[in-house]
């Protein structure tokens, strides 16, 4: 596994690279894409022997027995995780926004409230107000220059129309890793207003050394009549284009409505993807992992360190996450120089942090999940874009 391998990803269809020029006027010649959730990196080698063999194959009909990626989700879960996760609980989802689209149609009615604490993942604004329901934004606190959750304001906030929350944990783009402690204040503030939880955990593997993710169904088994969990392969193998996501809902009468859905709208998964999950959750998927947070964590430090050297601009300590999320507010600058400064002087493409929600105003999101090289490409461009405040 060589993580500083620079491969140029131009002109393979990337989401990432190959939109600099639509969305950011940027030329992927120059720019620098650290905006879309995904690394730069090759998955495990496991995943392309397993998609190699499965091409040397040369058929490609329906995907039988799918026994093996379920056991692999479930030694996964329960390896990496500590959480014993029971088969039959296990629905398969094309990619997780997906997959929140679905509890969102299969639990709630239009009108319905979904609370989220934001800032928070922007896809979810998107899907909830497509399905014609109503975001409900409980604001963060800034504690120490990490966010906390603040229970006693959300509970005057609600009015009785509130029907889910949708939680990231970790938190995106905020990098918290929630603690025993406020995922039990969750689960009881879910219990007193009668609120169904979604808890988004995409990002669960990706923790850094000295943190340790507690999945939602581990801390508050209570609430399993209530809960619904969510977990992939993309983010942690960088296998994003499989859209294979998983919806574990550990409650068997919660799982009827979801079943129901999924049977009314014919969903089933792609072959390629199952392979590629059952590849991925296995013993060289766990080392891979592994070596990919001691490095990331290395690309933290010096994007962090580079960005706190400019004076105004403060990055989130991280605990998960390959994604910094940079407050520019002490530059008292407006949003708009700011971008300019970052997309015109400095060439980097990153995301706004208005589109978070409330909270994210004044922030910017960075993805470090790139070779080392271009992290430090990347806050040499900086320091020169903002070298009038140095």
């Amino acid at each position: 596994m060589n993580f500083d391998e620079l491969i140029d990803r131009r002109g393979t269809h990337s989401a990432k690279w190959d939109n600099l020029q639509q969305y950011y006027d940027l030329s992927p010649d120059d720019g620098l894409a650290m905006w879309v959730a995904d690394m730069d990196f090759r998955p495990p080698a496991a995943v392309q022997r397993r998609l190699e063999e499965v091409m040397a194959g040369g058929i490609y009909g329906y995907f039988g027995n799918p026994s093996p990626y379920i056991d692999a989700i479930c030694w996964w879960m329960q390896n990496r995780h500590g959480w014993s996760v029971d088969p039959a609980a296990i629905f398969t989802t094309h990619g997780l926004v997906n997959g929140t689209g679905m509890c969102v149609d299969a639990y709630t009615a239009p009108g319905d409230g979904i609370v989220m604490f934001t800032p928070i993942y922007h896809a979810f604004f998107r899907v909830i107000e497509a399905a014609g329901r109503r975001v409900v934004e409980c604001p963060m606190a800034l504690n120490d220059g990490r966010y906390t959750l603040d229970f006693d304001a959300y509970d005057a906030m609600m009015d009785g129309s509130e029907k889910m929350i949708v939680f990231c944990s970790p938190h995106n783009p905020g990098g918290r890793v929630w603690t025993q402690a406020e995922l039990t204040r969750l689960a009881d503030f879910a219990r007193r207003h009668d609120l169904l939880i979604v808890s988004d955990e995409i990002h669960h593997d990706l923790v850094f050394p000295d943190q340790k993710h507690i999945p939602l169904a581990v801390a508050a088994p209570e609430i399993a009549d209530r809960l619904i969990m969510m977990s992939a392969t993309t983010k942690t193998f960088n296998m994003a284009g499989c859209h294979t996501g998983n919806v574990i809902i550990p409650d068997a009468e919660l799982r009827k409505p979801f079943a129901a859905r999924m049977a009314a709208l014919g969903i089933s998964p792609n072959s390629f993807g199952l392979h590629m999950v059952e590849a991925a959750y296995s013993e060289d998927g766990a080392q891979w992992v592994d070596a990919l947070m001691a490095y990331l964590d290395g690309n933290r430090r010096i994007l962090d360190e580079g960005l706190n050297a400019i004076p105004g601009l403060k990055s989130m300590p991280l605990e998960g996450t390959y994604l910094a999320w940079v407050d520019f507010s002490g530059t008292g600058m407006s949003p708009e120089e700011v971008k300019s400064r970052i997309l015109k002087d400095a060439r980097i493409a990153v995301n706004y942090g208005q589109t978070f929600g409330k909270g994210g105003e004044g922030f910017q999101r960075f993805n470090f999940a790139t070779p080392r090289a271009r992290i430090e490409q990347a806050v040499e461009r900086m320091q020169k874009a903002f070298g009038d405040l140095q």
